[in-house]
């Protein structure tokens, strides 16, 4: 709900451009009083243009609307309307608009420079900038949408220019013109007009797409046509393809035989070919031979076995010198690398060896600078005497410990001096802090008696600026004339409730609606026998429909319950009346279906269960045969891995023994290969310490040179024979190692196996047993059920066809019943009227006499309503008069007495002031001994603790410097440390023994590969000697070879000249197939035509497709389809269209007429409440429609004089003017304003006399009591009369007021 909060006004007609005038709106009232020509005016206009953007009236295009600069004595003045208003949302939102006024040489130019909306932060109450630059026509469409309300209610209800407050009494174009924009009446005849014509465009398209549908309905059906000869034609191709098909197959049986006969030819061909091609071999093959044996050094007389036998041995006598060669190279080579290895062996022990040594070094070297920081350490703290150096480690430890021993108590001497300090220090500071807080208790004393004081004196002047008030205000007031207008207005108001209390006005009208309901009984009766004569003839007749109506009942219903009388028997087994039929069929019918419907669930459920079971039985069995299938498949997986690791069939049950033996065997050849490599690591230094010492490594005999050289050999012997029985064991364990890893990992197949066969698949196969057991229980049950609702349904079904005999045999009974009520009525009517009754013409002359006595008394009860009201609003408004003085006689007796009350509590303040002056008075002399004493204390303690912390600082600094001294000693000795738990020196030593070693086996390394070499060499030369006997030998061979070549070529030809004979005669073969192709060609010609035949209708069916691909058959029946639907929704469309139109014209006359209505109740309800004169009963807005099938109306303003209405333009006095104007405006306010609470009022009592005046106020007064609870609703009322602003200005409804002035 919008409501204006505040505006400023600057340089706005006779407000000054350099102040700032700001009004704040209050609620419900608003209330500015001040002479004529004051500005006051101007506020309405300033809110009527911030809101709508219109300038007032006669201001000359805004020339007059800002001050004028000739006024200032400036060339240009400037103008600001700046309003905070609430918009009908709840926000706070500030409209700004400026104006520039400028005189130029010849005129005045008027310009509206800016218009700004700014947004107001609901919780900081900041001004936040929306949009810097609105246009004025932007401004104006936005406002009015905030604050709800369109822009003409702005302008012609709310805030209404003073000029134009009688507009509803203007010319009748004018008021049309403003009525239509109120009731928005031009926008809603556009859109029925807008209807009107889419309607009509609507049906015109309608035709359009009709036409669109027959021209697609035609092509449609030629589109069929043309599918009917593509299938017309397709059969016909089908029919040819078969026949095709037929000669086809025969074309293939003579194809496939002459094939055979071809390829007899070719195989016959391929023969004669290969006969030429071996002979032709055969001759090269026979020249071959001749060279051969020419060839031949000496023809061996030896068979082919010999000779291959001697070349066998021969190539294995080359073999083992090869051998022995290539055995020698490896050793040749094998000697190398390990000279290589000895050498590489011997140049890393040397830079090991000088590591170790430059590591040596640089111990002896950290040890005598350790030595002389003991030394310089000792002498600087002069911590006793010392050894000679070099120091041993232990002597090293022990001074380093005496050393550590010396800084603990220097440390401990720190310590103990720090907490002695500190203890002083601490003393010292809490004394200075209890004078601190003495002298901060007496400082504070003394703030507090200076604020107190300076509050007794505010308090003082605001209590005599209340008492000046009091003074002043009561300086004002006649009390004597307060008491006697009082006692006089008490009197006249007894007098009037006296006069109304001695004619009771509700007592006689009470008795004259007695009256009024008698006579409207009379009427009524009147009225029936009226109707009673004039129903007469009619009765007669109904009476005879009737009881044939009631005859044809009765049989219907024999004869239906004559038809089921033996079913319903059979159901019921009982006889029932017809009237409680329906009743007892609809319980059988009830009873049977819900033990049905029980019956259903049960079976439904047993069902589910049986299914259940099924499914359980189901994936037991799968799971039982997936178990079998897993115990087969790891059964075959075990048999192949055992047979492709054994080369033999296995027993798988005899997989834990032979499991059990692989890795005994595998432990054996362990046990084996460990023993060898044992003995093969003791010959080895056998031999080395036989050539070191020159004695037995066993009894430590000494050797003579020639039984060592012995020894060496016999244990190399013995080495190498170890050698090469630890390689076959090495083999022989991994063998068994890989044969127990290949049976390992079958360990787990065959424990999975084993416990498949013993555990899973036997509670499988008991647990799938119950299944079925209890699924056979599961089955019977469900199948008793099934039985049960059959029987059931038989007995539903048989009372559920009675069902509809009943309904009907109920309905019949129920119209009997009808008919005959209705039959005896009628019966009785025209038995009980007789020959006494009136006339048509007598009664209708009693209703119109009647009639007649009722309208005089219902006149008369509205006359002494209104005297009633009138009454009781003379009494009202005296005692709104009466409670106004007593106000102010009360407001008068509160001043004095807060007058008193003040000059009391001024002499109190002034005895407390005076006080309080003493006391810090006295506070003051104490402070100054308090201060010494407290600077003393401080500066005492800063002495002191200064004087510690240089201590402290010394002896810490004497630490830190034998603490880092400690330091580098305990880093030296950890270095020392480090370097003997390194067991370096027994390193180098056992490296200086490798080197040694390593150097000897070298110069042995190198004797041996010259006795290699020479062996080498002989053995290459005697395998050369032997090339030139294996090469006769290899001549013989070969010539022997190709002789046996030719022997065999020379028996296939004669073997193939054979087969040649066997397949024919080539010219026999050649006519065969001559005869055949003949018979092809013929029926290929055939096929050919059937062929021919066949495009002919694929090219037809080709055409046809092709046609139906054209643009105006492709989607044809989604085309019609759609066309269809558009023409469908189309017209339903302009149905809905005609529909809207109808309750669009409906909703706006209903909504005119009933806004009418309610403004003219309103507007009547006003001005008998205001209105004081006895000329006029009321005034009411009469609308006109201007034509026929229109929605347009022409107004005016009508005047009620008893029975007469007459149009009050021209007819009303300038006063009757202006309270119709303003009861006019608050009806409308009333009506439109439901957003928007806001009303502004100028100069309402403007031609009013006094009795009207009071009148309009104790209305504006009731609008406001009745609007209490709202919220949003402002009054903001401008006027110049004082009495009126006093009658409606009351504390309850405004505690302030504004008067305007204008400055001297």
């Amino acid at each position: 709900m919008s409501t204006v909060d505040k505006m400023l006004i600057k340089g706005i007609r006779s407000f000054d451009p350099e102040n700032k005038n700001v009004i704040t709106f209050f609620k419900p009232l608003t209330l500015i009083v001040g002479p004529n020509g004051a500005g006051k005016t101007t506020i309405i206009e300033c809110l009527k243009l911030s809101c709508t953007g219109e300038l007032p009236p006669n201001s000359r295009s805004g020339h007059t609307f800002v001050h004028d600069p000739k006024v200032a004595g400036e060339t240009e003045t400037k103008g600001q309307i700046k309003l905070r208003f609430k918009t009908a949302a709840g926000k706070d939102v500030v409209c700004i608009r400026s104006f520039q006024l400028t005189q130029k040489a010849s005129k005045m130019e008027f310009k509206a420079i800016e218009s700004v909306l700014q947004t107001i932060n609901p919780h900081t109450g900041e001004v936040q900038k929306v949009c810097l630059s609105y246009r004025c026509a932007d401004m104006d469409r936005e406002i009015p949408a905030l604050m709800g309300v369109s822009k003409a209610v702005l302008e012609n209800v709310i805030f209404v220019h003073q000029d134009e407050s009688n507009w509803p009494l203007q010319d009748p174009s004018t008021l049309k013109k403003k009525f239509d924009d109120i009731f928005s009446a031009t926008r809603y005849t556009k859109a029925l007009e807008v209807i009107k014509k889419l309607h009509k465009d609507q049906a015109q398209e309608i035709k359009t797409f009709r036409l669109k549908l027959e021209n697609l309905q035609t092509i449609k059906d030629q589109a069929y046509k043309l599918r009917d000869n593509i299938a017309q034609d397709q059969e016909k191709s089908d029919a040819s393809k078969s026949q095709m098909e037929q000669l086809k197959a025969r074309i293939q049986g003579i194809e496939d035989e002459i094939l055979r006969m071809e390829t007899s030819l070719n195989e016959l061909r391929r023969l004669q070919g290969q006969i030429s091609t071996k002979a032709t071999e055969r001759s090269t093959l026979f020249t071959l031979q001749q060279r051969q044996y020419a060839a031949l050094s000496e023809e061996n007389e030896d068979t082919d076995e010999e000779l291959m036998e001697w070349q066998t041995k021969f190539e294995e006598r080359i073999a083992l010198l090869e051998t022995k060669i290539s055995k020698l190279g490896r050793d040749m080579d094998d000697e190398v690398t390990r000279s290589s290895t000895l050498s590489q062996s011997v140049s890393h022990l040397t830079q090991e060896i000088g590591k170790l040594q430059a590591e040596a070094d640089a111990h002896m070297k950290m040890k005598q600078e350790r030595d002389s920081e003991i030394k310089s350490i000792f002498t600087k703290h002069n911590l006793g005497p010392i050894p000679v150096s070099p120091f041993t480690n232990d002597v090293a430890m022990n001074l380093t410990n005496r050393i550590k021993a010396r800084l603990s108590n220097l440390e401990n001497d720190l310590q103990e001096k720090k907490k002695s300090h500190e203890e002083q220090l601490d003393f010292l500071w809490k004394r200075y802090l209890k004078a601190n807080a003495r002298y901060s208790e007496v400082d504070g004393q003394i703030q507090s008696k200076t604020e107190t004081m300076a509050g007794l004196s505010r308090r003082i002047k605001e209590k005599e600026k209340e008492r000046d008030a009091a003074e002043m205000e009561l300086s004002k007031v006649n009390l004597s004339r307060l008491d006697e207008r009082e006692r006089h207005l008490h009197i006249e108001l007894e007098r009037k409730t006296l006069a109304l209390g001695e004619r009771d006005y509700d007592s006689i009208i009470n008795q004259k609606r007695t009256e009024i309901f008698s006579l409207d009984q009379k009427i009524k009766a009147l009225q029936r026998d009226k109707d009673n004569i004039n129903r007469d003839a009619e009765d007669r007749v109904k009476l005879g429909l009737k009881k044939d109506a009631l005859e044809s009942s009765k049989q219907k219903l024999k004869d239906i319950v004559d038809e089921h009388e033996d079913k319903i028997r059979s159901v019921l087994r009982r006889r029932v009346l017809e009237k409680d039929l329906k009743k007892e069929i609809n319980q059988a019918f009830r009873s049977v279906e819900k033990e049905y419907n029980d019956l259903k669930i049960k079976s439904h459920e047993a069902e589910q269960v049986f299914k259940l079971a099924q499914m359980k039985v189901s994936n037991a069995r799968e799971n039982l045969s997936k178990l079998r299938k897993d115990i087969d498949a790891k059964r075959r997986l075990l048999d192949s891995k055992l047979q492709s690791i054994f080369q033999s069939t296995v027993d798988i049950d005899m997989f834990p023994k032979v499991l059990q033996d692989a890795m005994n065997r595998r432990d054996e050849q362990r046990r084996q290969e460990i023993l060898a490599n044992g003995m093969r690591e003791m010959y080895e230094p056998f031999e080395r310490m036989a050539r070191q010492y020159h004695r037995c490594p066993c009894c430590e005999r000494a050797f003579t040179p020639d039984e060592e050289d012995q020894f060496i050999r016999k244990q190399r012997t013995q080495n190498a024979s170890t050698a090469e029985k630890e390689k076959f064991l090495i083999m022989e364990s991994s063998n068994a190692e890989m044969h127990f890893q290949q049976l390992d990992k079958l360990r787990i197949i065959y424990e999975d196996y084993v416990k498949l066969g013993e555990e899973a698949i036997p509670l499988a196969e008991k647990n799938l047993n119950q299944l079925l057991v209890d699924e056979s229980q599961k089955a019977q049950a469900f199948d008793d059920l099934v039985g049960v609702v059959a029987q059931v349904k038989m007995d539903r079904d048989a009372v559920e066809v009675l069902l509809r005999p009943a309904d009907t045999i109920d309905r019949l009974v129920q119209e009997i019943q009808q008919l005959e009520s209705e039959v005896e009525d009628l019966d009785y009517k025209l038995d009980s009227r007789g020959q006494g009754v009136k006339s048509l013409e007598e009664i209708q002359l009693d209703l119109n006499s009647v009639q007649r006595t009722r309208d005089t008394l219902s006149i008369e009860v509205d006359d002494l309503r209104d005297q009633h009201k009138m009454l009781n609003d003379d009494l009202s408004s005296l005692q709104l008069r009466w409670h106004s003085v007593r106000e102010e006689k009360m407001k008068a007796s509160t001043t004095l007495k807060s007058l008193e009350s003040a000059e009391k509590e001024l002499a109190n303040l002034a005895e407390e002031k005076e006080q309080l002056a003493m006391e810090k008075k006295l506070l003051e002399e104490s402070l100054g001994p308090l201060s010494k004493e407290k600077e003393s204390l401080l500066q005492e303690y800063n002495a002191l603790k200064q004087r510690f912390d240089q201590e402290y600082h010394q002896l810490a600094e004497r630490k830190r410097d034998f603490q880092q001294e400690l330091d580098a000693l305990g880093r030296l000795n950890l270095k020392i440390k480090e370097y003997l738990d390194s067991k370096r020196v027994d390193e180098l030593n056992e490296l200086q023994e490798k080197h040694s070693l390593c150097q000897s086996q070298l110069q042995k390394c190198e004797a041996r590969k010259q006795d290699i070499s020479a062996d080498l060499s002989k053995s290459k030369e005697l395998l050369q000697s032997q090339g030139q006997l294996k090469r006769n030998i290899d001549d013989n061979l070969n010539y022997r070879k190709t002789k046996a070549e030719v022997d065999r070529l020379t028996r296939d030809i004669e073997s193939l000249e054979e087969r040649v004979l066997s397949i024919g005669s080539l010219s026999t073969i050649e006519a065969d197939l001559k005869r055949h192709s003949q018979e092809k060609e013929r029926l290929a010609s055939e096929f050919n035509r059937c062929q021919g035949t066949l495009s002919v209708y694929q090219s037809n069916i080709s055409k046809h497709k092709q046609e139906l691909k054209q643009t105006q058959y492709k989607d044809i029946e989604k085309r019609y389809t759609n066309q269809l639907l558009q023409l469908k929704t189309t017209e339903m469309a302009n149905k809905d269209l005609d529909r809207y139109y109808a309750a669009l014209d409906r909703a706006l006359m209903r909504f005119h007429t009933m806004k009418m209505e309610e403004i003219n109740k309103i507007i009547k309800e006003l001005w008998q409440q205001t209105y004081r004169g006895q000329d006029i009963d009321y005034i009411s807005i009469n609308s006109d429609s201007e034509g026929a099938g229109t929605r347009s109306y022409s107004y005016r303003v009508v005047m009620q004089t008893g029975d007469a209405e007459l149009e009050m333009r021209g007819r009303c006095s300038a006063g009757q003017k202006v309270l119709a104007s303003l009861i006019i405006r608050l009806a409308l306010a009333e009506t439109f304003c439901l957003n928007c609470g806001i009303l502004a009022l100028d100069e309402p009592t403007t031609n009013l006399d006094g009795p009207n005046a009071e009148s309009l106020a104790a209305a504006l007064l009731r609008i406001m009591e009745a609007r209490k609870g709202q919220e949003n609703f402002q009054l903001i009322v401008i006027t110049h009369d004082e009495r009126f602003a006093h009658l409606i200005g009351r504390r309850q409804l405004a505690e302030k007021y504004y008067r305007v002035s204008k400055d001297e």
